[in-house]
């Protein structure tokens, strides 16, 4: 996995626990991803530099306005994907994965192309 892939990974997780929990903390990726802390505390500081999370003194995770718009371009192409691929009879473990990878390297352009032919 690069290093965008990665970082997009994590925004899409946020952006999951954004959805089930009022704040989200750098534990609560943890517990998600089942990663330790210490990976995810230069995760969260690489995103930080990158102007994608705002971190609260209380440590409260908080998208920037690039940040939400990103992880919510990853989480539609993730949903999109995974949906699809059940819908052709793939199982649904198989599908979230393979859309976890093509969600990193499908183009915009083309990523319209399909959800428009598809729909």
């Amino acid at each position: 996995m690069n290093h965008n892939e990665s970082i997009e990974d994590y925004l899409e997780t946020i952006l999951i626990l954004s959805k089930q929990k009022p704040v989200v903390r750098s534990v609560d990726i943890a517990n998600e991803m089942g990663f330790k802390k210490p990976s995810i505390s230069v995760a969260v500081k690489n995103m930080k530099a990158k102007g994608y999370i705002v971190v609260s003194d209380e440590g409260y995770i908080t998208f920037t306005e690039s940040g939400r718009k990103l992880a919510e371009t990853v989480y539609e192409r993730h949903e999109f994907f995974t949906e699809w691929l059940i819908g052709l009879g793939v199982d649904k473990e198989t599908a979230s994965e393979d859309a976890c990878n093509i969600e990193h390297v499908i183009s915009d352009k083309t990523f319209r192309a399909i959800r428009d032919f598809v729909k």
